[in-house]
């Protein structure tokens, strides 16, 4: 269920008290507002169980330059403000609850409209409630035999390699991981590709900041999801453990899956 919606120009030039009704049906996407004026109530109603709801988590992140609009998680009339119009801070993510409602994107007063363009990109995650994205996906602690296990399965990359360089950026509260790649197992996107000088493969992994994360020898097992278009970290075990782990599991019969034939002999 990651089907994408398509980029929507919503172009508003009625009166600027009108209120508009914007459903977005799929799991993940994003929404553009040209010249902003009104408001939109934004409902989210993806394909999935009603009675599973309560187990999913809605992530709004605002286009880099999104401009002219505050938004707000909006339930029975009442407004919580997400947003404030003219926050260019680049951690600018916020995660509730499906259950907690929908958004209410207001139109800020603006003596010309003519150049804003207000925009947002979101995901629906099956995770627990959480206010902050890095909470959700990158705890700071190393995985379990079972949570490795796992996370090679369900993961949107799974690849063996070494980490080259550390990049910490304050700012964003992320440090960027420059791996090296010596085998790729899965990659749903083209997050790692060969070097045009080198050919070696190579792509770069993000994760928090207070994690700590060091260059450092020897081979790692990289897992992660993709998440607004960038990867982010998950388990991480050095690749010895991880045969270690693998082979217990497959000779109890204990292996959620199986990553290919020749993994215990790399």
């Amino acid at each position: 269920m990651r089907n994408v919606d398509g980029v929507f120009g919503l172009t508003h030039e009625s009166h600027k008290k009108d209120v508009e009704q914007v459903y977005l049906r799929c799991s993940e996407g994003a929404i553009e507002w040209m010249y902003p004026t009104g408001a939109l109530i934004i409902h989210l109603r993806p394909n999935v169980f009603p009675s599973s709801s309560k187990y999913w988590t809605v992530c709004i992140k605002p286009l880099k330059d999104s401009a002219g609009t505050n938004i707000y998680l909006e339930r029975t009339g009442e407004l919580k403000l997400l947003f404030r119009d003219g926050d260019h801070s680049p951690t600018r993510v916020h995660c509730f609850s499906y259950e907690q409602g929908g958004l209410f994107v207001e139109a800020t007063p603006q003596q010309d409209i003519s150049r804003k363009i207000t925009g947002f990109q979101y995901e629906l995650i099956n995770k627990g409630t959480a206010s902050d994205l890095h909470m959700i996906y990158a705890p700071c602690r190393p995985c379990s035999d079972t949570e490795v296990l796992l996370a090679v399965c369900t993961s949107d990359f799974v690849v063996r390699g070494t980490i080259q360089n550390v990049l910490n950026e304050e700012e964003g509260q992320d440090s960027v991981i420059d791996v090296s790649v010596n085998r790729i197992y899965r990659q749903k996107m083209k997050i790692f590709k060969p070097a045009e000088e080198t050919g070696i493969w190579e792509g770069q992994i993000k994760t928090l900041l207070q994690c700590g994360v060091k260059p450092g020898e020897g081979d790692f097992l990289f897992t992660g999801r993709m998440h607004f278009g960038e990867a982010r970290l998950g388990c991480a075990p050095r690749f010895k453990d991880f045969q270690r782990m693998y082979k217990e599991a497959k000779d109890r019969g204990l292996n959620p899956c199986e990553i290919g034939p020749d993994i215990l002999h790399l």
